[in-house]
């Protein structure tokens, strides 16, 4: 789905476990997961589109959150750098994890994020319109 009204333009990948999210015509990405058991460990890694630099392990700060699967509100999690572990939490079974692209190392410009269990969904935002949101193709590489 993109060009989405009243969201700006958007792309979303229902099934982004490991994929390669390029940020080079968007401003960022968010990352939601799900696991009912609440125990999800989540990756994230800086991706170079020309394969000039090796993938590695995106070294910045961010807020991840939590959030229960029904209801109740998302809450900050401590702030970390490449794993994020919702560990055992019998109550949030929810994250949400967003990279800009200004977080990005020189010579990076695409992120990715693996889960070990449960189902993680992409957002990206602020597409670049080069073309009629209807028929904007999916800047996603899979």
């Amino acid at each position: 789905m993109s060009g989405t009204a009243g969201l700006g333009t958007i792309n979303v990948l229902t099934a982004a476990s490991g994929v390669t999210i390029p940020l080079t015509r968007a401003s960022f990405v968010e990352f939601y997961t799900f696991e009912a058991a609440g125990a999800v460990i989540a990756t994230m890694t800086e991706v170079d589109s020309t394969a000039v630099n090796a993938e590695q392990a995106l070294d910045v700060d961010f807020e991840p959150h939590k959030a229960p699967a029904v209801g109740g509100t998302w809450t900050a999690m401590a702030e970390q750098d490449d794993t994020v572990d919702l560990g055992d939490d019998a109550t949030n079974d929810s994250m949400r994890l967003i990279v800009h692209m200004s977080q990005l190392s020189d010579g990076y410009d695409g992120v990715q994020c693996t889960v070990d269990v449960g189902i993680l969904t992409a957002i990206v935002q602020d597409l670049a319109v080069q073309r009629a949101p209807a028929n904007l193709a999916s800047n996603i590489v899979a």
